[in-house]
């Protein structure tokens, strides 16, 4: 498990240049005006979208998981808490195809829980 950090940036490249610098790795896919990071240490997912228009910095925070079990386990305990916005089955996402459930805290962040099936 690894926590997932969705970043708007303005520039995708001058980005990538500088998170690459930070944690001393190279960008693990890339696509347009999408990349992300897959990082050891710490245990990170670091998602950037290049969305210079945005009003905010960070578009949404994860939990990546790499089974099925603990998202099922994840959505029916959101479900029960009357936390889950959206399940998620085999959706295309990020480039990549992922089963997730969603949820939004009081202030309006979006958090996923997930694990990705097809890159």
């Amino acid at each position: 498990m690894r926590l997932q950090l969705a970043l708007n940036v303005a520039d995708l490249e001058e980005a990538i240049a500088f998170y690459s610098k930070l944690f001393g790795v190279t960008v693990n896919k890339r696509k347009p005006g999408y990349a992300n990071f897959a990082i050891d240490e710490p245990p990170l997912k670091l998602v950037l979208f290049e969305n210079p228009e945005a009003a905010e910095r960070l578009n949404h925070l994860g939990v990546e998981v790499f089974d099925d079990e603990q998202v099922a386990k994840a959505a029916d305990r959101l479900e029960e808490a009357g936390l889950a916005d959206l399940v998620e089955k085999e959706a295309t996402c990020c480039y990549a195809v992922q089963n997730k459930v969603w949820a939004t805290d009081p202030q309006g962040m979006r958090w996923e829980w997930y694990r990705v099936l097809e890159d």
